[in-house]
């Protein structure tokens, strides 16, 4: 397998650029103090952006995957551990796509 030149100039390219924005937004903030309703906010976006990858592919691959969303979103909702959770989300879509 060979690499062309252009395709390793981009892949190096997209690396610098995706570490670029993420120190750039720890040099930006790193002297702002966030406490009150910012706080908020900014913990409330990692599960924001995850469901906004997430959703699309629940609704729009087939059943077995939309049930088991549901089994992985119960399993959350009593407040398993993350890891706990994440098997047993992998787990029910796996049986779900045999069963189905």
């Amino acid at each position: 397998m060979t690499i062309h030149l252009a395709t390793l100039a981009a892949i190096v390219g997209m690396a610098l650029a995706t570490y670029a924005t993420r120190v750039a937004g720890l040099f930006l903030m790193r002297h702002v103090n966030v406490k009150g309703r910012t706080k908020a906010a900014f913990d409330a976006l990692p599960p924001a952006i995850l469901m906004a990858v997430i959703a699309p592919t629940i609704l729009a691959t087939g059943i077995a995957e939309t049930i088991a969303a549901g089994v992985t979103a119960a399993s959350a909702f009593l407040r398993l551990p993350m890891i706990v959770t994440v098997l047993i989300g992998m787990a029910s879509v796996v049986l779900l796509r045999m069963i189905i």
